[in-house]
């Protein structure tokens, strides 16, 4: 029997709000409706999506592949009911977008995917470059919308900005890691290890400015600004990194296993949103932009 599209749903909102009990109050429905629906999916797909804990559930490799092709089935069914609210008359103009390194690939991707599919007439430009250069570019009227970090926002008073999602940050270890036996780790702990450093828009810097707080100078043992490069150097041991949950991945792309642990102290939060200029009227496709970029980012926390 084939998978149903209130499956999927169901299936989604477990691995995105990381339990049966919480999908369950999100969509309001019974718990045992989520758990049948789960069962029902991994009996037709022939695979395990969640491994069951003590303290909850896991999402498996499997799981997280098929989550990708779940949420593309979503947003199409949601992009072709869409489809018949545009008017006949096929949307044209243009949409410039700029986008930072850290963000472009989790979430901005979907929405582009999603805003070209809906409004085939409009064209997409798109840069990639630093926050405080997209704000150079905002001021200037040189492209309509910025996705970003906005906790990071230089000239936060020229723009009008949306935060569409808030990401702490965590210690990332190996399997099997001594730090990994503790639910939080300290500060002090940390120090002591090497560090993969990220050295992309805010990361680096909060992550010196939470170690220097102690008074000691972090040992540095790799720094990268490639996401993938850090993953596989903390899961083959190499060092420890600070990074947002926006960005974790239980697995290296070589399929080695990432732990993540709280680290007890003010950390900082990482704010990632959209920023146009304060004043500026937006057209009809940067406000359409501005919506589907909303739903598909929070698709993916």
């Amino acid at each position: 029997m084939a998978f149903t599209l209130r499956q999927l749903q169901f299936f989604v909102a477990a691995a995105e709000h990381g339990s049966v009990l919480a999908a369950s109050k999100a969509l309001s429905i019974s718990q045992s409706s989520v758990t049948e629906a789960i069962k029902a999916l991994e009996l037709d797909l022939g695979v395990t999506l969640f491994e069951r804990r003590a303290r909850g559930m896991e999402i498996t490799v499997a799981g997280h592949q098929f989550l990708r092709h779940a949420r593309k089935i979503r947003d199409d069914v949601s992009d072709a009911r869409r489809a018949f609210m545009v008017p006949s008359e096929a949307r044209k103009g243009e949409i410039k977008l700029g986008v930072t390194s850290l963000v472009a690939g989790y979430g901005l991707s979907d929405a582009l995917g999603r805003f070209k599919r809906t409004f085939p007439g409009v064209q997409l430009e798109a840069i990639e470059d630093t926050g405080e250069y997209l704000e150079h570019l905002l001021i200037g009227g040189e492209i309509d919308v910025a996705f970003l970090i906005v906790s990071n926002l230089h000239n936060r008073a020229a723009f009008q900005v949306e935060s569409i999602a808030a990401s702490a940050m965590r210690l990332w270890l190996p399997l099997g890691h001594p730090l990994a036996t503790q639910e939080a780790v300290s500060l002090e702990d940390v120090a002591k290890e090497p560090l993969i450093m990220l050295s992309v828009e805010e990361i680096e810097a909060s992550t010196q400015t939470l170690l220097a707080s102690l008074g000691t100078r972090p040992k540095v043992a790799f720094r990268t600004r490639s996401v993938e490069a850090v993953r596989a150097l903390v899961a083959t041991g190499m060092g420890v990194a600070i990074l947002p949950d926006l960005i974790y991945r239980p697995w290296s792309l070589e399929g080695d296993r990432i732990e993540i642990r709280d680290v007890s102290g003010d950390l900082p939060t990482v704010q990632v949103g959209m920023a146009w200029r304060r004043g500026a009227p937006l057209s009809d496709n940067a406000r359409d932009f501005i919506r589907l970029a909303r739903s598909s980012f929070q698709g993916t926390t």
